[in-house]
């Protein structure tokens, strides 16, 4: 089983993740979009959003220091483990709360509008349950985690996860991890395997071409009298 969710699963995810938005873009170019809900309301959707959002910049920043960085970068920089985890818990913890709470707005306001109920689409109700179930439990391991000893993620799902982009698969790195650790990873892939069927595949557009398009000059209607 350890072998199958964390040597040979990891794999089957990227595949769909690549895969699914392969194919999303060749055939529904025109449903790659965020399908903005802003018209129908703003006041609760500017406060869900800018929440999520930055705290969500916040949290990918704490997993790309505590997951992608090895942890001999710290040592020779003379971070100490307790120094990494003291600025993990001040720092992580309150982004955590900010993206849940984010998300946690945004779907209150599509359940509580009849006219956003209306027009949401099952695809709309996975990701924001799929969200908050990641996030949830992400907050949940960094909580347990506050008065861990022994337990450091970057000498176990840090090099776990490292080796997977390298085709070395160690699932044995996984053995010791705290179970709510093993929960928030394993609902972070099924979030991956839903992501290129959903509007999350607007976190990779970016709009290239208005870097170097011709300005767009409004001027204002003059009435003749």
């Amino acid at each position: 089983m350890e072998t199958l969710l964390w040597g040979i699963f990891p794999y089957i995810v990227a595949t769909i993740f690549i895969g699914g938005h392969i194919y999303r873009y060749q055939k529904d170019q025109f449903g790659w979009t965020t399908k903005s809900s802003e018209l129908l309301e703003k006041r609760r959707l500017r406060v869900g959003s800018l929440l999520f959002h930055w705290g969500l910049m916040m949290v990918f920043g704490g997993h790309v220091m505590g997951l992608l960085i090895p942890i001999d970068f710290y040592m020779r920089l003379g971070v100490s483990e307790h120094t990494y985890h003291m600025m993990a818990i001040v720092f992580g913890i309150p982004a955590g709360i900010a993206t849940f709470i984010g998300v946690g707005l945004l779907a209150y306001r599509r359940f509580s509008f009849k006219r956003l109920r209306a027009t949401s689409t099952t695809s709309d109700w996975v990701t924001l349950v799929l969200l908050l179930l990641v996030i949830a439990t992400g907050l949940l391991a960094t909580t347990f985690n506050v008065d861990s000893h022994g337990f450091d993620y970057r000498t176990t799902i840090a090099p776990w996860l490292r080796g997977l982009f390298i085709f070395r698969v160690q699932p044995e790195l996984m053995a010791s991890v705290p179970v709510w650790f093993k929960i928030h990873i394993f609902m972070t892939f099924v979030l991956y395997i839903a992501w290129p069927f959903t509007r999350l595949v607007h976190a990779f557009s970016f709009p290239v071409r208005y870097l170097s398009r011709s300005y767009v000059i409004y001027k204002r209607k003059v009435s003749v009298k």
